[in-house]
Formats: structure tokens, C-alpha cells, sequence
């Protein structure tokens, strides 16, 4: 079994979730008391909030250099906007990076979808680092069109999901940005924040939807077996 790093804290309440997935899925496969060699370096999330994603990342690095100097074999980032330095993290710590976005477009893909919507960070919607990535495998991503409704989705994963809070006018808002891409043309939903899963889920929904902590887990397995 391959030993992994996970860089997690951003935020504690979906590294959580990536914990147990990943050790649920190992045990699926492998049964018996077998369980992932893992290694957890838990960020304080306050010092990505004050330093802004742009300006963080010599924290990923040391992050990622620290679990390297403790024998991992790859590095996972547990939040889909960390990923903005995924490539650079990959190239200066010379370990691979199980990508969050190319999994998800691989998932996508298998689906035989091509127009899909992104919900996720103000910052994964607007910069090019993750939609360019699912471009990549030739996917057309739509985001919501008011910047108000991306601002309001910023808000609420910062000052409720990521802080464990959920509100039930918070996930029928959400539906309805839902239904308004899907308007636009989206055939599936992708949830670009590892914390949206604990707010809506493919049980709201009649078209496909993609829970990126959940295809990412499965390919952090797929890579501790192999």
C-alpha cells in the first residue's frame, strides 16, 4: 500500500470527510482491518483567510515539504481551490498530485456529459485554474451569471459550511442557482467545494451530480492500491 500525504484544514469539516472516505474505501476493497497509511498536515484556515489563496502558497509548500520529509509517496490538497497551485506544488515538491479537477472532468466524461455547472469558491468560478483544467478534457463549463449569486455562494462556505453550519434556507437558495443553470443549459452539477456535499446532494437533483470530494477520494484509493 502507497503512503499519502493529505493537506487538509481547509477546511477541518470536509477533511474529515476525506479521512473516512478514503479509509472506507480501502477497507471496501481490501476488508479485514486494513485501513490507508495516511498523514494528515491540517492547515489553520485563518492563515489562508489572511494571507487571500493568491498569497498562500509558501503555506502549501511547507505543507506539502513537510509531509514529503515524512515518507508520503504523493500529495493530495483537500479543497478544490488550493488546486490553483497544484501544478507549481507538483513540479517544486517533485511528488505527484492527485488533481481534484482532472478526476472530476475524467468522471464527467464516463457520463458522457459535456455541459456541466460549477458551484464552488467566488475564486474556483472566476479564475481560470479549474475550469481551464475541465476545458482541458473538453468540457463547457457554465457558472452562475450574477456576480451577486457567486458572491452569496463566497459567503455562506466561508461563515457556514466551512464553520460545520447548515441552514435550510441556505440549501433551497442553492437549489434554485441550481435550477437556474440547469436553465441555462447545464446536463449535470458540479460541487467544487468540498464542504457544498453536506449542503445539497444527487438526491435534490434529477440530472447528474458530480460530488468532487467523493470522485476524488475514489481516485486517492485508487492510487494508495496500485
Amino acid at each position: 500500500m502507497r503512503k499519502i500525504g493529505l493537506v487538509g484544514g481547509i477546511s477541518w469539516v470536509s477533511t474529515i470527510d476525506y479521512y473516512r472516505f478514503i479509509n472506507e474505501g480501502v477497507n471496501e476493497r481490501l476488508g479485514g482491518l486494513n485501513f490507508a497509511e495516511c498523514l494528515i498536515y491540517s492547515l489553520n484556515f485563518g492563515d489562508v483567510q489572511d494571507k487571500t489563496w493568491e498569497g498562500s502558497f509558501d503555506l502549501l509548500l511547507n505543507a506539502c515539504e513537510s509531509l514529503k520529509r515524512s515518507g508520503v509517496e504523493a500529495i493530495v490538497l483537500c479543497a478544490n481551490t488550493a488546486h490553483l497551485f497544484a501544478d507549481q506544488l507538483e513540479e517544486k515538491i517533485a511528488l505527484p498530485i492527485i488533481h481534484i479537477g482532472s478526476e472530476t472532468a475524467k468522471a464527467i466524461n464516463a457520463a458522457g456529459i459535456k455541459n456541466v455547472g460549477l458551484l464552488a469558491t467566488v475564486f474556483t468560478m472566476e479564475k481560470e485554474f479549474y475550469t481551464k483544467k475541465l476545458e482541458d478534457y473538453g468540457l463547457n463549463v457554465l457558472v452562475p451569471a450574477k456576480k451577486e449569486t457567486r458572491d452569496y455562494i463566497q459567503l455562506t462556505l466561508k461563515e457556514e459550511l466551512g464553520r460545520g453550519v447548515i441552514a435550510e434556507e441556505t440549501k433551497a437558495r442553492y437549489i434554485k442557482i441550481v435550477n437556474e443553470l440547469i436553465a441555462d443549459g447545464a446536463e449535470g452539477i458540479i460541487l467544487g467545494c468540498t464542504e457544498i456535499p453536506m449542503l445539497i446532494s444527487q438526491a435534490d437533483f434529477d440530472i447528474p451530480v458530480f460530488d468532487t470530494t467523493k470522485i476524488h477520494c475514489q481516485a486517492i484509493v485508487d492510487y494508495v492500491l496500485s
